[in-house]
This record gives C-alpha cells, structure tokens and sequence, in this order.
C-alpha cells in the first residue's frame, strides 16, 4: 500500500529521493513505459491503493503518445468497419475526459467535409450518415449536447466564413461535425502521470528496463550508468511499439502517421478543422487541425514500418508530398513545399494479423500474459488510454479495489482559471494562476521564450520545478512544443539551458 500520499510536483529531487525507496522495498506494481498508457497504468494502480513504481528510459510521452493528431475522438471511423465495441468505448473514454477528468486539456472542435466536385452527393449522404451516428453514440455515452454539439450540413458561404482557404470555385457546401481534441497530447500524458505521483506512484524517468521478468525488473538509471533491480509483485510491460524488445512473443505490425507542422497564418485564419477524403481510400481522410498556439498540423498517413522500431522516427518526404496533394485539392491556393515548417511522424502500435495494409488493422487493444508473468498491454488508440490501463491492473490478479478512474480528475482538471489568460488555462487548468504568479513575481519570466509564440519563461521555469523537466529536450520537445519547428528549437534552446542553470 503507498504511504502518505505526495504532492503531484516532478522533479530532480524527487526523482533522486525515490530512487533510493524503489531499491529498497518490493511494490506492487512496476510499469515499465510512462506514453499516455504506461501512465495511466501507474495512476489506475496507486488510486486503487497499490504501492507503483514507474519508468520510463527516457521521458514522459517521449513515444507514441506526444505524435498523435491531438484527436479524442467518439470511434466514427470504427463504426463505418463494423467495429462497434470499440466506437462505444471510443465515444465512452471521450466523455470521460471532456466531462470528468480532462475538461481542461479536452474540448469539442468542429471539423468541416468540403463537398467539392471530388466527393458525390452519395458520399456526402453517406458521411452525414455517418456522423449522425457517431452523435447517436454521443447520447449513448452520456455526453452532453453542450460538450459536444451534432453534425450539420452548412452552405458554402458559411464554410468559407469558417475555413476562407477553401476553393469557393470548388465548393457546393460541407458537412460540420464536432470532435473531441486535446490541447498538447505530452501535458496529457503529463497530467496523468503527475496525478498518479499525488496517489502515491514513483514517477522515474531516464530508467531503462534492461529484462523483465513476472516479479522484478533489471533497471538502469541513464543519468548515472548504475544498474540495480526494482522487486514487484506484478510487472505491466506498456512501451507501445517496443513491448517485443522487453517480452518475446509480443507480435506488433508498427504503423506510421506523418503530420505537417504550418507555422501560424500559413492557411488564414482558420475556425474549425477540416475532414478530406482521401481519393480512392474509401473511409479514409486526411485532417487539418487547428492548435491553440496557432500553429497547424496536418495529417495524417497509416503506413506499415518495416525493420527495427526507431526510438524518434521520421517523416518521410513520400509522406510530406502525399499531405500537400491532398490538401491541395480543397485549397482555393495550394501549399508549397517550402510552406510546411517541419513535419513529424508517430508509430502506432497495432496488433499483428494476417494480410491487408495497417489501416485495414484493429485499434482494438489487448493485454498479454507471458508465460513467466509479465502484463503487456498493446493496442487501442489514446483515446482509450484509461480503460487500457484499468484493464491492466485488473489483469496482474492483485487484490484491490476496482478502478475510480472514470471519475479521478487529473491535476489541474478545470474550465476555469481564476483571471488567467485562457491560453494558459487551456495548459495547466486550476495551475494557471501558478503560473501566472511566477510572472507577476519576476517580470522577466513573463517574456517569450521565442518572439511570435506565447511560450513564457515562466512556463519553463514551472516544468523544471513540478512538471519533471530534466533537461532542455524535456522543455522544448514535450513540457512546450516549441522544438517541433527546427529554428524556433534553436532559437530557444539557449534560454532552456539557462532555466536549468538558474534553478541549480
């Protein structure tokens, strides 16, 4: 059982003091893997009581998790596959995070479907059927017209109004519908593991598991190059695309999903997202997807990943030239190469099976035994993180209550900021006022840590101090995602550093 519960604060301290504790007690759960999943599993287990160790060898959300498309999505795509259990627990787990335990990382956001010449008024029936029942699971989840408004066919003036890069020549109309949309998928996955830190849990990043086994793991600290063993009474292997590395037998067919990143104002001013059926993929469509510090990503592709699991993987150029062309085929102006400022790529981490392409495999997730014990769990989407996790824990056998997830909010879990910017609040939820705090206090921190992005000092100095930021990458790549543009990374890398040099 955990002692005393902790505040939900990481950082190097805390780090170093309960490395000490992992080496000298048994828990009862080591995860190994700290993406939305990992973390989740960790928090599932300490809410329940269960004494948890957590790691990870590099950083919170340092895989999958922080390349995602920032969707929370109801399971629309399943439901056309046929696939309803996993469009209900979709539509399920979104609720959950829009009405309880994210409402403020998780909001609704329309998307619009262009109906150009490229898309028949079958096919626009057949979509608006389509997302009439995805509103249908919405009802069945529970979730509220006023979280998550319905689906609508709208002229094409007012899709313009909404999106004015669109090709009026081209444009009868479109379709509007609503989805669920994280603010930053890395603070996600961040929120999560600090809540879980609040339970109890030892949040250990830059811990590499060496072996694994039903009732220990071989453990190296990066920071340090010593070795040691966490003793567990049950051990949950969720390192997504690299769960075979650790635990033979494990059979994934990695996908790969390429995003564009457009720096602010490259495609207007821009008031919903946009669905773009991709030619000849039947249901599938490629997304533009408005963030809330202006940029835009664009995405995305399901390609299979053949031969080793990088620990970054990248975009490649034949992915980059496929976006374009597709989102070139709304535009009233297409893009250019040289318009799109970087791009980045995420594995997905699908069950093998037999035949067909990636996209044609199952989101559906699953929890494995090895024959001496481990609990891998592999799969499902991030929507859907929390009912994977419980259903890990549920699946080590360890006497405990059942899961309170559902209803557990994370850190920060509010709408409202108390007089904070809305950006900030969008961020950090109830911290807001924190953070804002450090700035009134010392007034240089509230200055831009690059100019043209709302990024402040202060928000670096708050990672280093609660949120575990360890070192520069930790602030650049996940706590902010200023390094997703090369030269914005750059630019602010000097000022990072500096942070760590002052907080020492």
């Amino acid at each position: 059982m955990t002692m005393n519960s902790p505040d939900s604060s990481l950082n190097a301290a805390r780090r170093a003091r309960e490395l000490l504790e992992v080496r000298e007690r048994v828990v009862d759960v080591l995860v190994v893997g700290l993406g939305a999943t990992g973390a989740g599993v960790a928090l599932d287990a300490a809410s329940r009581g269960l004494s948890v160790a957590a790691i990870d060898a590099y950083d919170l959300a340092f895989g999958t998790s922080r390349w995602s498309s920032k969707l929370i999505h109801g399971g629309l795509r399943y439901l056309a596959k046929g696939q309803v259990g996993i469009a209900r627990e979709s539509a399920a787990e979104r609720g959950i995070l829009l009405r309880h335990t994210a409402p403020h990382l998780v909001q609704a956001h329309p998307y619009l479907l262009p109906l150009t010449g490229d898309v028949s008024r079958v096919q626009a029936r057949l979509a608006m059927t389509g997302y009439r029942l995805g509103d249908a699971l919405r009802v069945t989840a529970g979730t509220p017209r006023r979280l998550l408004p319905g689906p609508a066919r709208i002229p094409a003036g007012r899709a313009l109004d909404l999106v004015p890069a669109l090709d009026p020549k081209n444009l009868r109309g479109a379709l509007l519908s609503w989805d669920g949309r994280v603010a930053d998928d890395a603070r996600l996955v961040l929120a999560i593991a600090r809540t879980a830190a609040a339970h109890g849990a030892r949040v250990l990043t830059r811990c590499r598991a060496l072996a694994l086994s039903g009732d220990d793991g071989q453990v190296r600290d990066e920071l340090t190059g010593q070795e040691f063993t966490i003793r567990a009474k049950a051990v949950v292997n969720a390192t997504g695309v690299w769960a075979g590395g650790l635990v033979p037998g494990v059979e994934l067919r990695p996908s790969r999903g390429t995003h564009l990143v457009l720096r602010p104002g490259t495609l207007g001013t821009l008031r919903a997202g946009l669905h773009i059926p991709i030619p000849g993929a039947g249901n599938r469509f490629a997304l533009v997807l408005p963030q809330l510090d202006g940029r835009v990503y664009v995405g995305l592709t399901d390609e299979p990943l053949d031969g080793p699991v990088p620990d970054v993987p990248e975009a490649p150029e034949s992915d980059v030239k496929f976006l374009l062309e597709v989102l070139g085929s709304v535009l009233a102006e297409p893009l250019r190469r040289d318009q799109v400022a970087s791009a980045y790529a995420g594995l997905r981490p699908l069950l093998a099976a037999a035949g067909g392409g990636t996209a044609d495999l199952s989101r559906r997730h699953a929890v494995l035994h090895s024959p001496d014990g481990v609990v891998t769990v592999v799969g499902g989407k991030l929507t859907t993180y929390r009912r994977m996790a419980e259903d890990a824990v549920d699946a080590t056998g360890l006497p405990a209550p059942r899961s309170r997830t559902a209803r557990l909010p994370l850190v920060g879990a509010t709408q409202r900021g108390d007089g904070a910017p809305l950006r900030l609040v969008r961020r950090y939820g109830s911290e807001a006022t924190a953070v804002q705090d450090l700035m009134a206090r010392e007034p240089e921190l509230a200055r831009p840590v690059v100019e043209g992005l709302a990024t402040t000092r202060a928000e670096l100095v708050w990672a280093v101090r609660h949120e575990g930021a360890l070192d520069p990458d930790d602030l650049l790549d996940r706590r902010t995602r200023i390094g997703l543009i090369p030269e914005d990374r750059a630019a602010a890398l000097p000022i990072a550093a500096a942070v760590f040099a002052s907080e020492d």
